[in-house]
């Protein structure tokens, strides 16, 4: 009667486990964008892409969400190649030494069914300091092109002053505050959700496949 039990068990024990699913960002379609005051008369927008890492999540259970992201600084893009290179520089970002930034979450503070505030730790420049992003979940469901993955979007945003990671140079032309914006998708590679119904049809050729 035990081994029974146990056995019934089994499938709850799954689902719990599923639900708490490690998801891998999606490097194409993750994207930080920042803004920083340009001498005051406009915010230059910068943006970096490639971003890496993971994040283990349960739509119904913020609080034991994780997240560990790397992004490749050496990919910043502002528009102009002289202002790119200018950024990249020792005096300001330094990407030589530093060619990463890391975002390792170590709270969550749920909101609602779709908000949160996630706490962690910034490491940018060799500077490692706390910061939280207000977050938005977007979708959790699977996705509708192939390979039909599992698929999680967050919308993410704060604010920090480049000071406090060692950024101090060209304080007449550029501002201390920085806004980040931050759109993920992240793919879980086990199967899609049982409960989906069978897939939608495959994409014509002229159709993009992600």
């Amino acid at each position: 009667m035990r081994s029974l039990c146990l056995l019934a068990l089994l499938p709850a024990l799954a689902s719990a486990r599923d639900a708490r699913a490690e998801y891998r960002l999606d490097p194409v379609h993750t994207r930080v964008m920042f803004a920083i005051s340009h001498a005051g008369f406009s915010h230059a927008l910068g943006t970096v892409s490639g971003s890496t890492g993971t994040v283990v999540f349960d739509p119904d259970d913020w609080t034991h969400a994780r997240v560990d992201v790397r992004v490749p600084i050496a990919r910043i893009d502002l528009g102009d190649a002289d202002w790119n290179k200018a950024t990249l520089a020792k005096s300001l970002l330094d990407a030589e030494a530093h060619p990463d930034a890391r975002f390792v979450s170590t709270r969550i503070e749920p909101v609602d069914a779709t908000h949160a505030k996630v706490h962690g730790d910034l490491s940018l420049r060799g500077v490692t300091r706390e910061i939280a992003l207000d977050v938005t979940l977007n979708a959790a469901k699977r996705h509708p092109m192939p390979p039909f993955r599992r698929t999680v979007g967050f919308s993410a945003t704060t604010t920090l002053s480049r000071a406090d990671f060692g950024i101090t140079a060209w304080k007449s032309v550029i501002g201390d505050e920085v806004t980040l914006r931050i759109e993920a998708e992240a793919t879980y590679d086990g199967k899609a959700d049982d409960a989906d119904a069978a897939p939608p049809p495959s994409p014509s050729p002229q159709e993009p496949t992600r």
